[in-house]
């Protein structure tokens, strides 16, 4: 037997009482379900819009982005969050990439806004910062 399935029938005969084969079986069967329904096709845009967030200029964008009452300029936002126009130019166009906001261009001028998915992710933030 694998050290895998041994640590999961030391587990399984703690939470039952006594395991065999079967129960190991039944718990794997159980976990690789598990595995299809977490591990979506979206996964590596969810993990993209992660990312995106962790950076502290596009997370502060992001922000910027969902509390504007429309969409922004690049020249609007750059004086708010304290970087060069190019690295706010460039952290739009990778939460652009990420899903988390639109472009939209108006003759020379570049304008962006949060997408309902970033709208959704930032109000899970807010609403559960206390929880953890």
């Amino acid at each position: 037997m694998s050290e895998t399935r041994q640590r999961l029938h030391r587990l399984l005969s703690a939470e039952l009482g006594e395991c065999c084969d079967s129960d190991v079986e039944q718990r794997l069967d159980e976990l690789e379900r598990l595995r299809e329904t977490a591990f979506t096709d979206g996964l590596a845009r969810d993990r993209a819009a992660m990312s995106a967030l962790g950076d502290e200029t596009r997370y502060r964008l992001a922000r910027l982005l969902d509390a504007a009452d429309g969409s922004l300029c690049v020249c609007e936002l750059e004086p708010l969050v304290d970087v060069s126009e190019s690295a706010v130019s460039h952290a739009l166009s990778d939460l652009v990439d990420a899903g988390l906001a639109t472009r939209r261009k108006d003759g020379r001028w570049r304008y962006y806004e949060a997408t309902p998915r970033a709208t959704a992710v930032l109000a899970a933030l807010d609403e559960t910062r206390e929880v953890a």
